[in-house]
């Protein structure tokens, strides 16, 4: 039964859809130019999601709730749902620390009624990617529970500061959770903590599932097939806008240093993040980074002090996230009519096979879709604003 909220349809209340209709023969009886718009289309279908120019929040710190059981044990995604959601979930993890370089990240996994922690909340993708590798190992037993997950994500999400965007991401394999109360109350917490929930479900559509989405302000899919679960993991590596009603602050962060000790080699010491570390081991290294708050010593950034708190950071990765308080303004797509010979960015002639091409509202330079979808999706700058001052000044002013 749908929800009466949604007003979306059902993919079988839409009727028959011929899409071999959209398939047609030119003047010559060739099929290339339809197939060359359906690939246009699935190309930039992205980039066509995406709403306006909405400042993002640049510190994320996101939970993943993964589902570990028997369910995840299915063949519909080959080999396993578990294997296949693991290799997708390493390229997505990458995708959200390039993009995401101050935020953060934790992994709780569901299984046999139970909720348990195996990464914390870290800025270190490599980290995550070894426990993820470490699942592929993990026995699939019994129902999850999603209310034990929720709870588990919420009780660290909470104590966090307001400027973060606290968010989780559920991945269910199962059409049952089995909780040990009611739901609907931690539904209610999430809400009013403003913890922003979103779940992929790998089955079919669960009502409860649906309503945490909901109400908690993120969105809810089921996967059509393994293409389609990447599109949507890869959705999510983008902020949620910023809230608006969130007052400006000032946030105190550090730039580590190296310490020189004058007529003598670096010391050796011992790293903050190793210190404690049973499966790497702590180990006495000459380099290394130095908080300028307390002097401790960690051997990468980005990371939170475990002395003092403060939060560590490089130059790189403020100049990395601050795409995301000015993103570049969506390009609009208009039929080709020689508005332009070639493209402004990359310089490509235009020619007979384009038949969409692309212009930024705010300088008017016309661009191909190959360059529309690097200029919003891994350069986002728009080449024709930076080169001209006026423009500019006038989308980093707004």
């Amino acid at each position: 039964m749908g929800d009466e909220d949604d007003p979306k349809e059902y993919r079988w209340e839409t009727g028959y859809e011929k899409t071999w209709e959209a398939i047609k023969e030119d003047d010559e009886g060739f099929l290339e130019a339809s197939v060359a718009d359906i690939i246009q289309r699935a190309k930039r279908k992205r980039q066509a999601l995406k709403q306006g120019s909405q400042k993002l929040g640049m510190m994320r710190h996101l939970y993943i709730l993964l589902d570990c059981s028997d369910s995840m044990s299915s063949q519909d995604l080959k080999p396993t749902r578990l294997l296949c959601t693991l290799k997708l979930l390493e390229i997505f993890i990458e995708e959200f620390f390039d993009q995401n370089p101050i935020s953060q990240m934790g992994i709780i996994i569901m299984h046999n009624k139970r909720a348990e922690k195996i990464s914390d909340l870290a800025g270190n993708f490599r980290k995550h990617i070894k426990y993820i590798n470490t699942l592929n190992r993990t026995s699939l037993i019994g129902e999850p529970s999603l209310q034990n997950g929720l709870e588990m994500a919420l009780s660290s999400l909470k104590l966090l500061p307001s400027h973060a965007s606290r968010e989780i991401l559920v991945i269910m394999g199962s059409l049952t959770t089995c909780d040990p109360g009611d739901i609907s109350t931690t539904i209610d917490n999430l809400k009013l903590e403003g913890v922003r929930c979103s779940v992929i479900g790998l089955a079919a559509e669960v009502h409860v599932c649906r309503q945490l989405a909901n109400q908690t302000g993120g969105v809810y899919n089921v996967i059509l097939d393994d293409s389609h679960f990447k599109d949507l993991l890869l959705q999510q590596v983008d902020p949620p806008p910023a809230a608006v009603c969130l007052e400006s602050s000032l946030i105190k962060m550090g730039f580590p240093h190296q310490i020189n000790v004058e007529g003598s080699e670096e010391p050796l010491t011992m790293c903050m993040c190793h210190v404690d570390s049973i499966d790497d081991g702590s180990k006495l290294t000459t380099g290394g980074y130095y908080c300028p708050q307390c002097f401790s010593k960690y051997c990468e950034l980005p990371v939170e002090c475990r002395a003092c708190g403060l939060t560590l950071v490089s130059a790189p990765h403020l100049a990395r996230s601050y795409h995301h308080l000015f993103p570049a303004s969506n390009y609009i797509e208009i039929n080709f009519a020689n508005q332009a010979s070639i493209c402004f960015a990359c310089q490509k002639q235009f020619g007979d096979t384009d038949k969409q091409v692309y212009e930024c509202p705010n300088c008017k330079k016309i661009f191909c879709i190959d360059c529309d979808i690097f200029v919003h999706e891994t350069l986002h700058t728009c080449p024709g604003c930076s080169t001209n001052l006026a423009t500019f000044q006038i989308t980093h002013s707004n």
